[in-house]
């Protein structure tokens, strides 16, 4: 089986089983973004801040890139978000900042320190289930399903067929798990 991309509308196009593929990818992607829940709530975002602060003077794409780290990238707040929260600290007295390096520096006062205390990082909050952040599995599937576009996109067609057949054989071994008692 040969696969050939061509451009059509904006989006990449292939043959039906291809295009089987990228609706299926989209669906996981679209369940996981809902699910693991990629868009933070404003108090989200300010607990986050003050949990990396209280460990640390940063400036505010620091906050972002150690944010997506310690969420294993799940969660990435935009500059759009961190900025108005980091002023927001700043005009009530929760942070100061100084300019080191041409890069303006939040630190936490006394009162921030205090809230800081209290707050509870959203990548160690617990769901019902007990599980971090949205758990492992919407973790690993993401993971999985970048695999499969891929070897989807790179893949020649017996390895696409391999693939296709590991697939299956995960997605039978997860419902026997689940019809387990």
């Amino acid at each position: 089986m040969t696969t050939s991309f061509r451009k059509e509308g904006g989006g990449f196009n292939a043959s039906a089983p291809m295009d089987a593929m990228w609706e299926a990818m989209d669906q996981l992607k679209a369940g996981f973004d809902r699910r693991v829940g990629v868009r933070m709530g404003r108090g989200d975002v300010r607990a986050a801040v003050l949990v990396l602060l209280a460990e640390e003077p940063m400036h505010g794409y620091q906050i972002i890139r150690e944010i997506e780290a310690r969420t294993d990238g799940r969660w990435k707040p935009s500059a759009g978000s961190v900025y108005p929260t980091l002023q927001m600290l700043a005009d009530e007295g929760v942070v100061t900042t100084e300019i080191v390096e041409d890069r303006k520096v939040y630190t936490l006062t006394e009162a921030g320190q205090d809230e800081a205390a209290s707050a509870t990082a959203p990548w160690v909050r617990e769901d019902a289930d007990g599980n971090h952040f949205g758990g492992p599995v919407p973790k690993a599937g993401f993971e999985l399903a970048q695999a499969a576009a891929q070897a989807a996109r790179a893949g020649t067609a017996e390895q696409q067929a391999e693939v296709a057949e590991a697939l299956d054989a995960a997605r039978r071994k997860i419902y026997m798990i689940l019809a387990q008692d």
